[in-house]
């Protein structure tokens, strides 16, 4: 059984058919999914999608880098407010994004640091998303991170420098569909993760693996993942399915599953 560990199941590009959609995942063996928050616009329609499926479907909580705008403060207090609203298992997806536009780099650098403290503080993963900004985010982890500190570079992208580093800190690495594309020359950095810090996600609806690049991507396609992932470490699906599960299960403190 795999968990999915990084999916935002709740967003409206799943409104048509969300249920099928979770059904064909827990047909496919992805018994779990993991979701982070965005923004506020997103907080209810997560909780409401945990609350349906609570033994399926995890909250996060945390303010997206994207969403770091002029009114990042009222953002960041709504985020804040709601941490105590359910069992959340992590805080994120926080992080640094200087992909779109660096516009904001200071105040995503502040709304980072805010959040880094709300993982020390509650005890709880960090969930990093790094996209063009492995040494911002280096530079902030090392001024307010600690040893206490854990979590995830969800979505690694990172080439062998930037895995070292990220391997450093107290931190796992999850990997999606990019590994399965071809030009992406992931696998060779993916090769050099220990299998005890890895972690298959799908960041579904973005970013499906192949042979579904290009469309709408969904948690029953991590499946497509773990193959390729399996073929880099020369195990099986299961095996694979395995030790990423229980890497997962560690990381976020979840109730161990024997299933089959």
């Amino acid at each position: 059984m795999y968990i999915d560990s990084h999916t935002h199941l709740y967003l409206d590009a799943f409104k048509a058919d969300r249920g099928q959609m979770i059904q064909r995942a827990l047909d496919a063996g992805v018994s779990r999914m993991l979701l982070p928050n965005i923004d506020s616009q997103s907080i209810e329609p997560l909780f409401s999608l945990t609350d349906q499926y609570p033994e399926h479907c995890y909250p996060m909580m945390g303010l997206h880098p994207t969403s770091v705008k002029e009114n990042y403060q009222d953002e960041l207090a709504l985020v804040k407010a709601s941490l105590n609203q359910k069992n959340i298992i992590a805080i994120g997806e926080t992080g640094i994004d200087l992909y779109w536009d660096k516009t904001f780099l200071r105040e995503q650098e502040e709304v980072f640091a805010m959040q880094i403290g709300w993982a020390l503080e509650l005890d709880l993963p960090l969930v990093i998303h790094a996209r063009d900004s492995f040494q911002e985010i280096f530079q902030v982890l090392d001024r307010e991170g600690g040893a206490e500190l854990r979590g995830v570079f969800h979505s690694f992208t990172g080439g062998l420098d930037e895995l070292e580093q990220a391997l450093s800190y107290n931190f796992m690495i999850g990997i999606n569909g990019i590994v399965t594309f071809k030009n992406s020359n992931l696998a060779e950095v993916v090769q050099a993760i220990p299998t005890t810090r890895l972690l298959l996600e799908t960041d579904s609806p973005f970013l499906a693996p192949v042979p579904y690049r290009g469309k709408r991507n969904e948690s029953s396609y991590l499946v497509e993942t773990a193959k390729k992932a399996a073929e880099i470490f020369n195990l099986t699906r299961e095996e694979l399915g395995r030790i990423t599960s229980k890497n997962a299960e560690l990381l976020f403190r979840l109730e161990p599953r024997n299933e089959s």
